[in-house]
């Protein structure tokens, strides 16, 4: 293989982006250290472009740039549903999860749990998140990455494993998440630049020199239809080798319930259990909103990373097509190699397009969407670890220096462990955006049930939530060994989406049903701080003003926006630009 060469100028670039980076990242976290609350929720300081911000660069990572991408090349522009289909869950933090979460007052997910539920649930919910943290952000990131740079250069993967692990979680360490957060804005910025210049260049490639980046989108859509040629046959190809039907259609997001990644009909529970988790219980995500300077900037915070999620498949989605479009004989090899070479796709897009020049941009953000996700998941880690399990259990009375110090330990010794699982990874076969996918369909259907229930309905109690949470987690279990040992299992029970909702349909069903058979929760586990009360949550405060700067005026347009982009990927007829 012939490895990336880079020029005076792309490591002027690269070097300059960590030069600012450090900049930011120490001037953010001097004196951070001070207390618990500065060190692990940036004293609720944040204004609102920086929670958004971070927000995003929390979310993309090498699983977006390599995995996400691989699978947009195999199955086409559905995947973008992963991005527009925030459109329920942000609008349901906006509106309900923000107010009821920022006037509990708590630091983690696992603290609101205790409160809800019992001190129990809250240690299950902790241990259950550290492990998900490293095995399903930390050690697939890394690989990533990893994978990333040993294509690209040619590194030693485990050194590559070790020296990206070490450059992304400095900030982490130091400053807690005011250096994590702000770092991730300069990020975010980074990261879009760099992947729309990857798209631009790779649209201008398919439109030739002449005719430019219109006729080159028009030219990778007329190819994803695969009506003829090779297309054809990889799309047949994919068809059948994946969701066993006789034709497929790349440019919609209405798909069979065979279809490994988005099975139609489990879309909406996938949005109620995997999507809920993800962005209201997962903390790595929700703890920049708790450390936000207020409701209004919480709001507008996720009203930014929203506008975001409009532009990302440009850069997560667009190239993935764009690698169809250009190499479909690859989906014709053995199946088995077919997904990891996928996931090689991107960078052999930037070997062939980018020029050098370019390349450092490139190289800073595929370093910056690493370490911004690094970084948060650390910082979230480490405050579930020190906060939930360390202080409510080993040491109760223990001081905030002592507890700062505690979350520095920590977060070396989880990205130590992180490092170990990151270089096994790859061993497991099949996609990595799969990969974190079947893993979130493992663990979030039962927290996410509980949590719903919890807040909306004051008869369920403990017994129900235990019952929900250790049946969905054997559930969760059960499936992939039915779905792997037995081979005459239906194929609709293939894609974890729809795993997903059976699992999650089951445990809102035995987390009522046992609730409603065992006594009701004593009055201070179902109080207006820990379970909504329709009639004290104002969801119309903190809106902001004039109209060009509220709350309401903003989530509107980019309501109607997503609607209009999930509807045209909704219509089997994609809309093709004139030549």
């Amino acid at each position: 293989m012939e490895y990336f060469s880079l020029s005076y100028w792309d490591y002027f670039v690269f070097g300059a982006f960590f030069v600012v980076l450090g900049v930011i990242g120490y001037w953010a976290g001097r004196g951070e250290q001070s207390t618990s609350s500065e060190y692990f929720l940036a004293g609720k300081k944040l204004p609102w472009y920086v929670v958004g911000g971070s927000f995003i660069a929390s979310n993309i990572s090498s699983e977006h740039f390599i995995g996400m991408i691989g699978s947009a090349m195999i199955f086409g522009g559905c995947v973008a549903f992963y991005e527009w289909g925030n459109l329920v869950v942000f609008s349901l933090l906006i509106w309900f999860f923000i107010p009821f979460l920022l006037a509990s007052g708590v630091f983690t997910m696992p603290e609101f749990l205790e409160r809800r539920f019992s001190a129990s649930i809250r240690t299950m919910f902790a241990l259950v998140t550290v492990i998900s943290n490293v095995v399903a952000f930390l050690a697939a990131v890394l690989y990533g990455g990893a994978l990333a740079l040993q294509s690209l250069f040619g590194w030693n993967l485990w050194f590559a494993i070790v020296a990206l692990a070490l450059v992304a979680g400095v900030w982490a360490i130091y400053g807690g998440l005011s250096s994590v957060a702000w770092t991730d804005l300069l990020t975010v910025v980074v990261m879009l630049v760099g992947g729309i210049t990857v798209t631009v260049l790779c649209l201008e490639h398919l439109g030739g020199e002449q005719a430019g980046i219109l006729e080159g989108f028009r030219e990778m859509l007329a190819r994803n239809q695969a009506t003829t040629g090779p297309w054809r046959e990889a799309n047949l190809a994919v068809a059948a080798n994946t969701t066993g039907t006789p034709s497929y259609n790349r440019l919609s997001i209405i798909q069979p319930a065979t279809h490994p990644l988005l099975p139609t009909l489990s879309l909406p529970f996938v949005v109620l259990s995997v999507s809920i988790w993800y962005n209201v219980l997962n903390q790595f995500m929700i703890q920049r909103v708790l450390g936000a300077k207020d409701m209004y900037h919480a709001r507008m915070g996720i009203i930014f990373a929203g506008w975001i999620k409009v532009i990302l498949p440009l850069v997560t989605v667009v190239p993935g097509l764009c690698l169809f479009a250009l190499f479909p004989e690859v989906l014709l090899g053995p199946w088995e190699e077919v997904r990891p070479e996928a996931d090689r796709g991107y960078v052999k897009l930037i070997q062939m397009l980018v020029p050098q020049g370019l390349r450092g941009l490139f190289l800073a953000a595929l370093f910056g969407a690493i370490q911004s996700t690094v970084n948060s998941v650390l910082n979230s880690t480490a405050t579930i670890f020190t906060l939930d399990i360390y202080q409510r259990h080993l040491v109760p009375d223990a001081s905030d220096r002592h507890l700062v110090r505690v979350g520095v330990v920590s977060s070396c010794v989880i990205l130590a462990i992180a490092i170990v699982l990151g270089r096994y990874v790859g061993q497991l076969g099949g996609s990595l955006f799969e990969y974190i996918q079947s893993l979130y369909a493992f663990f979030a259907p039962p927290f996410a049930a509980v949590f719903l229930l919890g807040i909306l309905w004051r008869r369920i109690n403990v017994y129900g939530a235990w019952a929900a949470i250790l049946l969905g987690l054997g559930m969760g279990v059960a499936l992939k060994l039915y779905v792997q040992l037995d081979s005459t299992h239906p194929a609709w029970l293939d894609p974890f989406g729809n795993q997903t909702a059976i699992s999650w349909i089951i445990c809102v069903v035995v987390c009522v049903v046992v609730s409603l058979a065992t006594p009701s929760p004593p009055a201070h586990k179902v109080g207006s701080d820990v379970t909504l009360d329709w009639k004290s949550l104002n969801i119309f405060r903190s809106h902001g003003r004039p109209w060009y700067a509220s709350v309401s005026f903003w989530w509107s347009l980019w309501f109607v926006v997503l609607v209009v982009l999930i509807g045209m990927l909704s219509d089997l007829k994609f809309p093709m630009p004139p030549s």
